[in-house]
């Protein structure tokens, strides 16, 4: 197909250590600007990533009607804003994960205008790794699934790291506890009906820095989850069924470019002893995310989750804040 032309809003790290990498190394994926409050700092990431234009401010970008998608990488309060302007300049947006500071804010993502498509990236979903996890899965491999554990974690102390203002949408919760959420409505094709929850908040930043929740799904299905701002790298799920398990080892940062694996347990043995490995080719989220996204903006195939999907997500996560304020269950 013909390329899909993007521009970038921000220099955000996650842009440049992560998914523009992925992208740039797509032929249906050209990256022609980027943009930044510092024309500076613009023209300097440009040079690094080979991207031809650049801009000293988001409103210019927004401007060029050479650009037909733009991604968003900017701090959570920054999302919904952004994404609306540029939709209202006629553009398409992949706006990061979270896609809003909560489910009402989200909500105003309808008012985009007609025919430009908006989704939240979130990457795993066209992981190969994953997709693999959820055909077995959904084909009875694994008995009838019950339960998917997930613990994600990496430590950071740092108070000027977006990740740690609470003002601008930072804490563990909105940053990774999102990732267990998506796949468990991924893994099991359906939307959760309440949640329970317990969150502690470090005491200077207030920021969430380590929570726990129990997502149920009805019909005995069931998320649990551990996820931390202040704990040792560590990430894990387990995806429980009657008859088996799988189990995704690399399961948010797979490494880029390279091989991954899942394994198969039919539990036979403990720890894991007669676990079968499937290995999985090497590949990109990052790229195979952009892909997905231009087929859908040049019409070849539907966008798999838009605007719906996100509101839907952020309910569930303003639900596991509410649950953790009233100490019960609350309903999604």
């Amino acid at each position: 197909m013909k390329p899909v032309r993007w521009g970038v809003i921000s220099t955000a790290r996650i842009g440049w250590e992560k998914v523009l990498p992925g992208m740039i190394k797509s032929k249906d994926i050209e990256i022609l600007a980027i943009s930044s409050r510092d024309e500076k700092l613009a023209k300097r990431w440009a040079k690094k990533l080979g991207i031809p234009k650049a801009y000293g401010s988001y409103e210019a970008m927004l401007a060029d009607p050479e650009i037909e998608a733009v991604y968003n990488p900017l701090p959570n309060h920054l999302h919904v804003p952004l994404t609306l302007a540029a939709a209202r300049a006629g553009k398409h947006v992949l706006c990061e994960k979270p896609v809003a500071m909560n489910a009402a804010e989200a909500e105003q993502l309808r008012g985009a205008p007609p025919g430009i498509l908006i989704a939240e990236a979130f990457m795993v979903r066209h992981h190969p790794q994953w997709r693999e996890a959820r055909k077995r899965a959904q084909s009875g491999a694994l008995g009838e699934v019950r339960a998917i554990q997930c613990f994600f974690s990496y430590f950071l102390l740092d108070p000027n790291n977006v990740r740690n203002r609470a003002d601008i949408g930072g804490g563990g919760i909105l940053d990774i506890g999102c990732y267990p959420t998506v796949v468990a409505r991924y893994i099991f094709g359906a939307e959760p009906k309440r949640v329970v929850s317990l969150v502690e908040r470090d005491p200077q930043m207030r920021t969430d820095r380590l929570a726990s929740a129990i997502v149920d799904f009805g019909e005995g299905k069931r998320l649990d989850f551990t996820i931390s701002t202040q704990l040792v790298v560590h990430q894990r799920v387990d995806i429980c069924g009657t008859k088996g398990r799988i189990e995704v080892q690399i399961p948010f940062n797979a490494p880029q470019g390279k091989a991954t694996r899942i394994l198969f347990d039919k539990g036979q043995k403990l720890g894991g002893a007669a676990a079968r490995k499937i290995a999985i080719a090497p590949s990109d989220q990052y790229k195979l995310q952009g892909e997905a996204f231009g087929r859908a903006v040049r019409g070849i195939e539907p966008l798999g989750w838009g605007v719906e999907d996100a509101i839907c997500q952020m309910r569930v996560l303003d639900a596991i804040f509410r649950s953790a304020e009233t100490g019960r269950w609350e309903d999604v």
